[in-house]
């Protein structure tokens, strides 16, 4: 059921609308690009309605943020439901500061998400407020989770909130309701490259776009698209005795050129 979500996205190339940080904005954009959709970034308050409107999904990724890009988040967002348009949000260290967690919870009280994506600390932080933040990143104290137990933190949050979780780490979990996935895809290389995470929320965004109405299947299949590109992209890497800017090179070659067979190939998943 996940074999033909690729194809959707490279024959309808979603235009995808991403409000997202400067960090990674052009990482971004060019993931989009090689899986298949079409990026557009906008983030001003006068026009995100409108580019909203007219794309197939919007992102939201709190990565860089200000007060400005929050209210231009919520009404993009509201635009996106008001037209049936997926959602996507990427809380990218929420937990650090006061104002990305306010701007989280705002988010959450105001539009409803076809998808929230982040590391399990994000997640957590969501969940119950109990997850520590370290910078962006995973909090140490939170990295030995059973998958498992993942799977319960993110089928009550998907109840919750009505949204697809995702969360990535060595074992990626994406649950809806009462039905999970573990993809056991991607390698630690993914981890030093700027901006994967943020990759991967934007690609997740082109998958929706061109499969609204599967949402989970159109998250697993994005969140093992990259998994599988890392593989690919660490093992010319070690063959060719390069680093990681090198890398980054080989990652974006392979998702431009992973197809359903491939994926077919590769996947390491497990329905729980």
């Amino acid at each position: 059921m996940f074999f033909n979500i690729l194809t959707n996205v490279r024959k309808k190339i979603p235009l995808t609308h991403c409000i997202t940080n400067y960090v990674t904005v052009n990482s971004c954009a060019n993931a989009i690009l090689a899986v298949g959709g079409a990026p557009i970034m906008a983030d001003d308050i006068e026009e995100v309605a409108e580019i909203t409107a007219m794309s197939n999904a919007l992102v939201l990724n709190i990565g860089t943020l200000n007060k400005r890009t929050v209210q231009s988040m919520v009404k993009a967002g509201i635009a996106a439901n008001e037209k049936g348009i997926p959602v996507i949000l990427d809380p990218v260290g929420v937990g650090a500061s006061n104002l990305r967690n306010s701007a989280t919870a705002e988010l959450i009280n105001k539009v409803k998400f076809a998808a929230i994506r982040g590391n399990i600390s994000e997640i957590k932080n969501i969940y119950d407020g109990s997850a520590k933040a370290h910078g962006v990143d995973v909090d140490i104290s939170d990295s030995n989770i059973e998958p498992q137990q993942l799977c319960e933190y993110a089928k009550v949050l998907s109840l919750r909130t009505g949204a697809v979780i995702a969360i990535t780490g060595a074992t990626d979990v994406i649950a809806q309701s009462e039905k999970a996935a573990l993809l056991k895809n991607g390698n630690p290389m993914l981890s030093n490259v700027t901006g994967s995470g943020c990759m991967l929320s934007a690609i997740t965004g082109a998958f929706l776009g061109a499969n609204p109405n599967n949402c989970w299947e159109a998250t697993v299949s994005a969140t093992a698209l990259m998994g599988i590109a890392g593989e690919i992209a660490q093992s010319k890497t070690v063959k060719n005795g390069v680093g990681i800017g090198s890398f980054n090179v080989y990652l974006m070659d392979a998702l431009s050129q992973i197809d359903e067979a491939k994926m077919k190939e590769a996947i390491k998943i497990e329905i729980i």
